[in-house]
């Protein structure tokens, strides 16, 4: 019987698909209370932390939870009996029940949140609403012959090179290198305090995503030969293809808008809508967002949507899809904040079920959200 794995080792995985590097800045993602040593037999997946889901964890006898939603977004003064969060972070170290979130890390990786609730919804051919910017360094270091495929392989190893769904992208160029040993080094050819020497060397070009710099840089010390070893780092302009915010995709058949809003109230299991839009539209393009999403009204008009699906739509941000007619040119939906990212906890249990099947995974019986709609009999 396979040995149960430990919190790190999971949090490794899912840290893997999800870099905590890749989160907002003023997110707090990654192991929140508990003891990454311990062992893991069975985890449960929420939204939110809330007393009822840990009393839950505790009833099922469950060692982690996993949620989206962090509890400690603030730095607590004390941990003690006194306010929400203080308390149910208290309690979860008494009951020696571990939590991990897993937060805009997730909305920004392949597969995420946010293509979830595309799939959710029907959507195909679905990609990033919005790369990232700012995130992409190019790395080009110069490689001795005999060592050119041991530095390329360590370097893909360590996540460069990573375009799409393409791993191990590497570019490189031939040429001559010259140096000239001083005294007290170690150089690969020649001797330490002689002439100029000229080795044939090979350039190589990586791509590298801003949280994976460490491992690369420390991956390329280890892996090449030279004692001081000769590269250039500096940031390209290009978006991330591999880490984004929000999904866009098609519908298999173009609907009215009343067929789609029906669809997403049922598919998202919200009991209302909110939403600004033309009845006669047709929708076949379609962008999403879980969770609060707003920000990026713009950027799906741009992409061509004919609806954009996020949560946490201000008032006056339901005019910025009117034309200067006052017509809406884009349908802007709201189901709910919870309505959104509740799918989260099934696309959690899913994947942890696949890696690590000795651990029992269950999602949650509570619905976490606190907000609840009034519907007038």
């Amino acid at each position: 019987m396979a040995s149960s794995p430990t919190i790190n080792g999971i949090t490794d995985a899912l840290e893997a698909w999800a870099p905590p590097g890749s989160a907002q800045e003023y997110d707090n993602v990654g192991l929140q209370v508990g003891d990454a040593s311990r062992s893991v037999d069975t985890g449960l997946l929420a939204l939110d932390a809330t007393p009822q889901v840990l009393e839950e964890a505790q009833r099922t006898g469950a060692d982690l939870i996993v949620t989206h939603h962090p509890l400690l977004f603030q730095p607590l003064d004390g941990v003690t009996a006194d306010g929400y969060v203080s308390t149910l972070a208290l309690r979860l170290a008494e009951a020696e029940v571990a939590l991990y979130s897993i937060h805009t890390n997730l909305d920004a990786a392949p597969g995420g949140v946010s293509f979830a609730l595309a799939d959710r919804l029907g959507l195909t051919n679905v990609g990033f609403l919005d790369g990232f910017d700012e995130t992409l360094y190019k790395l080009a270091v110069f490689v001795p012959e005999d060592a050119f495929d041991t530095v390329r392989e360590a370097l893909a190893d360590a996540g460069a090179g990573r375009i799409g769904d393409y791993e191990a992208c590497a570019f490189a160029v031939e040429g001559t290198g010259f140096f000239k040993p001083g005294e007290g080094t170690n150089p690969h050819i020649g001797e330490a305090g002689g002439e100029v020497e000229s080795a044939q060397e090979r350039k190589l070009e990586v791509e590298v995503a801003r949280w994976q710099l460490g491992e690369v840089m420390a991956a390329l010390q280890d892996a090449h030969p030279y004692e001081e070893v000769a590269y250039d780092l500096y940031p390209v302009l290009q978006k991330n293809s591999r880490a984004g915010l929000g999904a866009i995709g098609t519908l298999d058949a173009p609907m009215p808008l009343p067929d789609f809003l029906d669809r997403v109230a049922t598919q998202l299991d919200a009991g209302s809508l909110r939403y600004a839009g033309d009845d006669d539209a047709i929708i076949e393009r379609v962008a999403v967002c879980g969770g609060a999403g707003s920000d990026f009204i713009g950027t799906a008009r741009g992409a061509g949507a004919d609806a954009y699906v996020t949560a946490d739509v201000k008032y006056h941000e339901f005019f910025d899809v009117l034309d200067a007619s006052g017509a809406a040119d884009m349908a802007l939906i709201d189901p709910g904040h919870y309505e959104t990212e509740a799918l989260t906890e099934a696309l959690l249990r899913d994947w942890l079920a696949e890696r690590f099947p000795s651990v029992t995974w269950q999602r949650t019986d509570t619905r976490t959200s606190p907000m609840k709609t009034y519907v007038p009999s």
